[in-house]
C-alpha cells in the first residue's frame, strides 16, 4: 500500500494519522495493494479546482480525481486517484459539527476515498449507503461518536 500525501498549505496536519485512516479505509473496503495521492491544499487552491471541474466557484472541503480504469497487473499496485483536501475549510467545519479537527479530516479523507472506490450521493439510495460506510468505518477508527454528524446535506459533492 503506497499513500502519498503533498501538504501544500499553511495548517498543521497529522500526516501520519492521514496515512492510518487510508490504509484503515482501504482494508476495509478490501483493497490491499493500491496507490493513492491525496493533497492538502489551501482554500484558493480548492476554490480553483472546484470551479475548473466543477463549475463551482467556491470553496470546498474535498475533491476526488479518479484515475481511469484499467487493467490490473499482478505485482504493482492499483491506482486509485488523488484525494485533495482544504484543512482550513475543514478546520471550519469541525467547529460547526462538533467534531475534532482529526475526526473531520478522518470523514473527509473517508468521503473522498469512497469516491474513488465507486460511492455515490446524487441518489438518496446511494447517499445512505455511503453514509453508512462512512459512519460504519469512522466508528470502527476514531470510535462511536466520531461518525454523528453526518448527512445528506454535509455531502455535496
Amino acid at each position: 500500500m503506497e499513500i502519498l500525501i503533498s501538504n501544500n498549505q499553511d495548517i498543521s496536519v497529522n500526516e501520519e494519522l492521514l496515512k492510518k485512516i487510508a490504509e484503515y479505509v482501504l482494508k476495509q473496503e478490501g483493497i490491499s495493494d493500491a496507490e493513492l495521492s491525496i493533497a492538502l491544499v489551501s482554500e484558493d487552491e480548492i476554490r480553483r479546482l472546484n470551479a475548473s471541474y466543477r463549475g463551482k466557484d467556491s470553496a470546498t472541503d474535498v475533491l476526488s480525481f479518479e484515475v481511469e480504469p484499467s487493467e490490473q497487473v499482478e505485482g504493482i499496485p492499483r491506482l486509485l486517484g488523488d484525494v485533495v483536501i482544504c484543512p482550513a475549510v475543514a478546520s471550519a467545519q469541525a467547529k460547526e459539527y462538533g467534531q475534532t479537527f482529526e475526526q473531520e479530516m478522518g470523514l473527509l479523507l473517508t468521503h473522498g476515498i469512497l469516491h474513488l472506490l465507486g460511492y455515490d450521493h446524487q441518489e438518496d439510495a446511494e447517499a445512505e449507503k455511503m453514509e453508512a460506510r462512512e459512519r460504519d468505518v469512522l466508528s470502527a477508527f476514531f470510535g462511536k461518536t466520531s461518525a454523528k454528524n453526518l448527512s445528506k446535506e454535509r455531502l455535496e459533492h
